[in-house]
C-alpha cells in the first residue's frame, strides 16, 4: 500500500512564544524559522500579525524560505463585520503570506455564553472567513478551537463549524484539543467519526499536553485518519506545552504503523538535525536542555548499571528502541557508584583511552570512582570531572596551574539610594610557571566572584578561556546537620556550544563551587589544546 503524504506544521513561534519566561525577538524568529525550513518542516506560523510590533516587523521582512509555506495566525471576522471590512481580518490577509490559519469557536458554550451569538452567526463567521482568504489567493486553514470540547457537548454543532470552513474551501480544517484534556482513545474515536464527514487528506490536529498526552494524542489522531499535524520544538507552549514535534517526527517516520501508513518528507539528514535543531532552541532561549528529552536528550541513550552496559556493548537494541545517531545523538556509558568494569571500559573508549580491560588501573580507577561516589561524588551526571580525574591517574593530563588560595567575602549593605545590597567579592592567587598571580573580582554571589576573579588574569591560559561561560549551578545537601556535606554540579559551554558538567563536594559550600569551576577550567584548557605550565 501506497503511503500517504503527511504535512507537518510548526507553531513554535506563535505558541511557543506564549511559554512562560519565553519572548523571541525578530533576529531569533528568523534563526528558527531558517532551521525549520532546512529541517523539511511543509508549514511554518510565524505569528499573529499586527498583535505586537515584533511580529509586525517580522511579517514586514519575511524569512526566505526554500521549503516551508510561510503562514500568518488570526481570528475569523468579528460577529457584525463583513469580511472584507473587518479590520482584524484585513491584517492577516494583507501579511501576503501564502498560507493563513483562522481560529474560531466550534464549541457551542463559547458561542452562547462567550461570544453571545447565535450558532448560526458562528458558522458563518467562519465561512466568509475562509472564503475571503481563497478569494485573495491563499491557502486557508481553520482551528477549530475547544473541538473536542464541543464535540462532546455538541457533535452536530462542531460537525457544522468544521463543514463550514471545508465547503468554503478550507485546505486544512484543524481539530484543536485547546485545553489538552482529551485522552488517546477519544481522540482516536472522534477523529474517526469525523472522517465520515470530512477526508482525513483535509484534516489536521493541535494537541495541547496538560494531560502529558500531547504526542500521544496527535499519534492517534494520525492513526485515525488525520494527515497534518502540528506541534512545536522542544514541545514549547502556554500551561503544559504542545505536542512536541521532536518528538513526533521520528515516531512517525521509524515507528509502526506509521512509517508504513505516512510520509512526512523528512529524510535522514533532516532526522539527523533534530538534536541539533532541539539544542539550538534551548541556546536562543539561553536555557539548559532537557537531558531527559526523548530521541534528542543527553540522556535518552544513557547507561549507568553495569549489566546494562554489557548487555548494550553486545546488541545495543537490547536496551535502545533506536541507533542515536539517526537522530544526530550519540550513546552515553555512565560511571558510577553502581557502574562495573564494562562502563570504565565504555567511558574511557569514549573520551579516546583505549585500555586493555585486564589493565589493573581499570580496577583501581573503579574502585576510585566508587569511593568518590560514596563520599558524595556524582560523576553520571559530572563526566567532565570523571574525564579529568581518569587523565590525572593515568598521566595523560598536563599541569596548567597550581591554586595557591583563595578567599571570599560576602557583605549585605545599603547602597545611596537606600537600597539592600548583597555584594561577593573574591580574592584568588594563583601560580603558573612559577609566576604569582592576584587577581580580585566581584559578582552577585561566591561563585561568580570567583568565576571572576579568575577570569580577570590566568596568566598565559587567560586567552583559552575568553569564550568560556557557566549556564548552570546546582547544589544539593547531601547530609543534613551543622556538618552537611554539599555537591555542587557547574554546566559550562563555550563558543563551539559544547557542554559540560563538573562536580565539586566538601562541608563548605564555596569550596565544593571552586572545585568545580577549576575543574570546568581546567577541561576548556585541555580541549583548547593548552600547553603545560612549564
Amino acid at each position: 500500500m501506497a503511503r500517504e503524504r503527511l504535512y507537518l506544521f510548526d507553531t513554535t513561534l506563535r505558541d511557543g512564544a506564549q511559554t512562560q519566561g519565553v519572548d523571541f525577538s525578530v533576529e531569533d524568529k528568523n534563526n528558527i524559522a531558517k532551521a525549520l525550513d532546512a529541517l523539511g518542516i511543509d508549514y511554518i506560523e510565524g505569528g499573529w500579525p499586527g498583535a505586537n510590533p515584533g511580529d509586525t516587523e517580522f511579517f514586514n521582512n519575511p524569512p526566505e524560505l526554500k521549503h516551508s509555506t510561510f503562514t500568518a495566525f488570526g481570528m475569523t471576522r468579528r460577529p457584525g463585520r463583513s469580511a472584507s471590512n473587518d479590520p482584524g481580518l484585513s491584517a492577516i490577509l494583507n501579511a501576503k503570506t501564502p498560507a493563513v490559519c483562522l481560529v474560531g469557536k466550534s464549541w457551542d458554550f463559547h458561542v452562547d455564553v462567550a461570544l453571545g451569538i447565535e450558532q448560526s452567526e458562528n458558522i458563518a463567521m467562519i465561512s466568509d472567513s475562509i472564503k475571503e482568504a481563497v478569494a485573495q489567493g491563499r491557502e486557508a486553514m481553520y482551528d477549530a478551537e475547544h473541538f473536542f470540547d464541543g464535540y462532546k457537548s455538541n457533535p452536530e454543532f462542531a460537525l457544522a463549524c468544521l463543514k463550514a470552513a471545508h465547503d468554503a474551501g478550507a485546505r486544512w480544517v484543524v481539530l484543536c484539543d485547546t485545553n489538552g484534556g482529551t485522552l488517546p482513545g477519544e481522540v482516536e474515536r472522534i477523529v474517526t467519526e469525523v472522517t465520515a464527514h470530512i477526508p482525513g487528506s483535509h484534516l489536521g490536529i493541535h494537541t495541547h499536553n496538560d494531560t502529558e498526552n500531547a504526542v500521544a494524542n496527535t499519534l492517534m489522531a494520525v492513526k485515525a485518519g488525520v494527515r497534518q499535524v502540528q506541534g512545536t520544538l522542544n514541545g514549547l507552549g502556554e500551561r503544559c506545552g504542545n505536542a512536541n514535534i521532536i518528538s513526533l517526527i521520528p515516531s512517525l517516520v521509524l515507528k509502526e504503523p506509521f512509517k508504513s501508513l505516512v510520509d512526512t518528507g523528512i529524510n535522514e539528514d533532516g532526522l539527523k538535525a533534530l538534536t541539533a535543531i532541539s539544542r539550538l532552541l534551548d541556546d536562543i532561549l539561553n536555557r539548559s536542555p532537557n537531558l531527559h528529552q526523548a530521541y534528542v536528550g543527553a540522556a535518552a541513550f544513557a547507561h549507568k548499571g553495569g549489566l546494562h552496559v554489557s548487555a548494550v556493548e553486545k546488541d545495543p537494541r537490547t536496551y535502545e528502541h533506536i541507533d542515536p545517531a539517526i537522530v544526530g545523538n550519540k550513546r552515553h556509558l555512565l560511571v558510577s557508584d553502581q557502574a562495573g568494569r564494562s562502563n570504565i571500559i565504555a567511558q574511557l573508549r569514549d573520551i579516546g583511552l583505549d585500555l586493555d580491560p585486564k589493565d589493573p588501573r581499570v580496577d583501581r580507577l573503579l574502585e576510585e570512582v566508587k569511593e568518590r561516589e560514596f563520599k558524595g561524588f556524582s560523576y553520571d551526571g559530572a563526566l567532565a570531572s570523571f574525564e579529568l580525574m581518569a587523565r590525572r591517574r593515568l598521566g595523560q593530563l598536563p599541569k596548567y596551574f597550581d591554586v595557591e588560595s583563595f578567599r571570599v567575602s560576602v557583605e549585605r549593605r545599603y547602597n545611596a539610594r537606600g537600597e539592600l545590597l548583597t555584594v561577593s567579592d573574591a580574592v584568588v592567587k594563583i601560580l603558573v610557571d612559577g609566576e604569582r598571580y592576584m587577581s580580585v573580582g566581584e559578582g552577585n554571589g561566591p561563585v561568580n566572584a570567583l568565576d571572576s576573579a579568575l577570569r580577570k588574569d590566568l596568566g598565559k591560559y587567560s586567552e583559552f578561556i575568553d569564550d568560556l561561560r557557566l549556564v548552570d549551578f546546582k547544589v544539593r545537601i547531601l547530609t543534613s546537620g551543622t556538618e552537611a556535606v554539599t555537591r555542587v554540579l557547574i554546566e559550562s559551554t563555550d563558543s563551539s556550544n559544547k557542554r559540560w558538567f563538573t562536580v565539586g563536594v566538601s562541608p563548605n559550600i564555596v569550596d565544593a563551587s571552586f572545585a568545580a569551576l577549576i575543574d570546568s577550567i581546567t577541561y576548556k584548557l585541555y580541549r583548547a589544546g593548552a600547553p603545560a605550565s612549564k
